[in-house]
């Protein structure tokens, strides 16, 4: 098989490395918002059809004013566009307000809305409070037609303290308005002073989870059960040939447990927020950051697995300090990226650094992989090793299904998700992250089966006396020729033709006696001696190797 060369995959590395979309922060489904001078606030989030909506409002009743009465007005609002729901910034979301038509043509949707009316803040605070029946939701209408007036009544009546209730699987719009008013006072120039907290909530059929994080939750519960089976596999592997395991092997296992606990946490992360509605900040932050430590090690992983690390080169060399460079940048930008991914700052100037940097840095290793590759290929074919040379070619097939499967999956997700006026399959997007973790986990199943542990695996350790010999002999070769090109090589071959010089019959007769007939005993016993002695020899070289 022909290696090839890593130029023609440059460009596609750089493409994957652009392109590449890092998972998104999970939807949470409470919210605690401070109502004073904020007095607007928008929600989003997918949601089942027949979640309820929750509100409630917290503060101290002595504080506040008692001339002031508060109406309350709420907007929620459905579209098959994911992007009108969550690429729409709060100030244009806000103008939004109690919209009856929709954005664009083609777009569809409904929307309900409705308002609630307290006379003082000690109603507003209960902790049980009855509100009024939902109101109908409407199908949203044509930018330049008139609203139409039909209307879905839900025959049910909502539950305490519940507000809206989604019709259909479907991105969400919820958007709330306070208005304070003053009770029995025309006086325009006053100033209305009031604080309070208020809390919404979301629960649908799957407690507090939303249709986009759903099938992720369960993807991470299925890959943290695939990783234990792989550590699992591994460790039995590791046991049963324990004093034939090679230096890449232990690397392997680091990353299969980091793996493992990788999948774990975030799944620990996603049930967290089904059953609590919200996460842990510091615990999300953990999580981040421990996938870029695991992520950071597998490219370390592949990269040592190219570089012929234990198995054609014993060590890495200087190798080791642009190893140790390129995991450190990779660890520190991936960190900074995933920490002001779930911190809401990952629009800023830093998060582009950061994702331009990590572009850079991934771009750099797959050129890297593939130099690699191509150099460690090219000497075994040199030394003619045919079991290491089968083993790169399996891992360069492979490492060639993955590019083509990523050019493939990039190309489908920038026509279904990027280079679409109205994303509508919005149900889709968990694949766009679960597909490269998914991919990473192939290529470490490939490298576990093709280095596994075994009872011949010192056959692709490795082996100064027979790698350095060969490479001697290969450059020794060609010189030989060389130098012997067109001489005639006299004696290395008995002439069975009777051109060999003869012996006088004295000199026959001699040498008859020497071979024959030993001078002293010492000519008979030293032979077998030796013999003993070098087979003692040769037993203690080969016991010395087994362990």
């Amino acid at each position: 098989m022909k290696m090839p060369g890593a130029q023609r995959y440059r460009s596609c590395f750089l493409l994957l490395a652009l392109v590449f979309r890092f998972g998104t922060a999970a939807e949470v489904s409470i919210w605690k918002v401070d109502i004073n001078s904020t007095q607007d606030a928008v929600f989003r989030k997918t949601l089942y059809a027949n979640t309820t909506i929750f509100m409630k409002f917290q503060g101290d009743t002595g504080s506040c004013d008692r001339n002031l009465a508060y109406n309350i007005s709420w907007y929620l609002r459905s579209s098959v566009c994911y992007n009108e729901v969550f690429n729409t910034p709060d100030n244009k979301a806000m103008n939004m307000f109690g919209m009856e038509h929709m954005l664009k043509d083609g777009w569809s949707g409904f929307y309900s809305q409705g308002y609630m009316y307290f006379d003082n803040c000690s109603s507003l605070f209960l902790p049980k409070v009855y509100y009024a029946d939902f109101n109908p939701y409407q199908p949203l209408s044509s930018p330049n037609s008139v609203p139409s007036n039909q209307s879905v009544v839900w025959p049910d009546k909502p539950d305490i303290s519940a507000v809206a209730k989604a019709w259909e699987d479907s991105p969400y719009l919820f958007i709330v308005k306070v208005l304070p008013v003053f009770r029995g006072i025309e006086d325009e120039d006053m100033e209305a002073d009031f604080a309070f907290t208020m809390k919404v909530e979301m629960k649908g059929p799957h407690d507090y989870s939303s249709p986009a994080d759903w099938p992720l939750m369960m993807f991470f519960m299925v890959m943290c059960i695939v990783y234990v089976l792989f550590g699992a596999l591994w460790l039995f592997w590791c046991a049963c040939y324990w004093r034939d395991l090679l230096r890449i092997q232990f690397w392997i296992g680091a990353v299969i447990i980091l793996g493992m606990l990788e999948k774990a946490v975030f799944y620990s992360e996603y049930q967290s927020i089904r059953y609590k509605g919200d996460y842990i900040q510091g615990a999300v932050i953990f999580a981040e950051l421990f996938s870029a430590l695991k992520r950071s090690l597998a490219r370390i992983l592949v990269l040592i697995v190219s570089l012929g690390y234990g198995i054609v080169r014993p060590r890495l060399g200087t190798t080791v300090h642009r190893l140790v460079a390129v995991g450190l940048l990779y660890l520190i930008f991936s960190s900074v990226e995933g920490v002001l991914r779930v911190t809401g700052g990952f629009y800023g100037t830093v998060a582009l650094v950061a994702n331009l940097s990590l572009s850079l840095i991934d771009s750099c290793v797959m050129w890297w992989i593939f130099i690699s590759l191509s150099q460690t290929t090219r000497l075994l074919k040199l030394r003619r090793n045919v079991v290491k040379l089968s083993l790169y070619q399996h891992f360069t097939n492979t490492l060639i299904f993955s590019v083509v499967a990523s050019i493939i999956f990039i190309i489908w997700t920038t026509k279904v998700f990027k280079l679409v006026d109205c994303q509508r399959g919005w149900r889709d997007l968990w694949v766009d992250d679960a597909f490269w973790r998914l991919l990473f986990s192939t290529i470490l199943l490939v490298i576990m089966v093709l280095l596994r542990p075994s009872a011949n695996s010192q056959r692709f350790s490795h082996s100064p006396l027979i790698d350095e010999d060969d490479e001697e002999e290969e450059a020794k070769e060609p010189m030989l020729n060389e130098a012997f090109e067109g001489m005639k090589m006299r004696g290395s071959k008995p002439d069975t033709n009777g051109s060999q010089k003869l012996l006088s019959k004295e000199d026959e007769d001699m040498k008859w006696v020497e071979e024959n007939i030993p001078t002293t005993v010492a000519d008979v016993a030293l032979p077998v001696m030796l013999d003993e002695e070098e087979e003692i020899l040769k037993t203690k070289m080969e016991r010395s190797k087994m362990e």
